[in-house]
């Protein structure tokens, strides 16, 4: 006999269940997330692997994981999930759909700066052509739970952050838009800088500040992290007398004379009593961006928003 190819076709409702799983990592979590029963999700995914002709899953423990051949499949399915948003994003486009409600996830200084300007942008623009103004949904989320939110498809656009001592990957199936970068300062009560000799602005060596009290955001976040590592690099590890999430309470406590803090431009408050900034000896910077499922930042609501998010960066760099 001879060998005959076999064909099949995989089904792309399936794929996006299995990528769905890869996000989710259980069947009864993508079942909540989908709507659907987990015997469904179970069902279809086994049909898939019908399919595919080999198996995509495989026990580990009590749970499911993929098998190599499924995190193969995965990656495919990104591809060819973001190829239908952009068709889709087209055929709106046509159709001029461009005032259904978006879904920005973004962290608090971004919130704070940008999506005011980016609200007024979208309500001179609709002023301008005569439509309704559009509708924001804004979810504050530090980085990590914006891409989650944006994988699950629980937002739109994820406005993120990476630091130069911190990068971060695009996740797989995103597609970046770089929107500024800004410089991380050094936040001093105004009598150490005054005691250290440095006029405002001046930059100073993180490495005589080894002995000095330090103010962090919590060990949860990246900014924690990247404190220790510019204080890493200038050869100490520093010693945190207070952790909080805001850096406005962080600047208020450096004005207090509490101790000195890593704050990136965008997250300082505009009240700085007491304060004295300055840029670090060896430079860090926070890039921003937006992050979106790829293939959707052709559909024209996203789109507007998009626009509208350069350019409040660009007025904000």
């Amino acid at each position: 006999m001879r060998n005959e190819k076999v064909s099949f076709v995989l089904d792309v409702r399936r794929l996006a269940l299995l990528r769905d799983f890869s996000v989710h990592r259980t069947i009864a979590a993508t079942a909540e997330a989908l709507h659907l029963t987990g015997p469904a999700v179970s069902q279809q995914l086994a049909a898939l692997e019908r399919e595919a002709g080999v198996p995509l899953l495989e026990k580990h423990g009590r749970t499911l994981r993929l098998t190599a051949a499924g995190r193969l499949l995965v990656k495919h399915a990104e591809v060819v999930l973001g190829d239908l948003a952009s068709a889709e994003a087209a055929l709106d486009g046509l159709r001029g759909g461009d005032r259904a409600p978006v879904r920005v996830a973004a962290f608090p200084s971004a919130a704070r700066v940008l999506l005011p300007d980016v609200w007024a942008r979208l309500a001179a623009g609709a002023a301008a052509d005569g439509t309704g103004p559009a509708e924001l949904r804004i979810a504050e989320h530090e980085p990590d739970a914006a891409v989650g939110a944006l994988r699950r498809r629980e937002a739109d656009i994820a406005v993120v952050h990476a630091y130069s001592l911190l990068p971060r990957d695009v996740p797989a199936g995103c597609e970046q838009h770089r929107l500024l970068d800004e410089p991380v300062l050094l936040a001093l009560p105004a009598a150490l800088a005054d005691r250290l000799r440095l006029a405002a602005g001046e930059s100073a060596d993180l490495a005589g500040l080894a002995a000095e009290n330090w103010l962090m955001p919590g060990p949860e976040t990246s900014c924690h992290e990247l404190t220790r590592r510019a204080c890493g690099a200038a050869g100490f590890v520093p010693r945190p007398v207070a952790l909080a999430s805001d850096f406005a309470v962080l600047t208020a406590l450096v004005g207090a004379g509490a101790g000195v803090a890593l704050v990136p431009r965008m997250a300082l408050p505009a009240a700085l009593d007491g304060v004295s900034l300055h840029p670090p000896a060896d430079p860090v910077t926070r890039t921003v961006s937006a992050l979106l499922a790829s293939g959707t930042s052709r559909q024209p609501a996203l789109r507007r928003v998009l626009e509208c998010l350069v350019a409040a960066a660009g007025a904000a760099a």
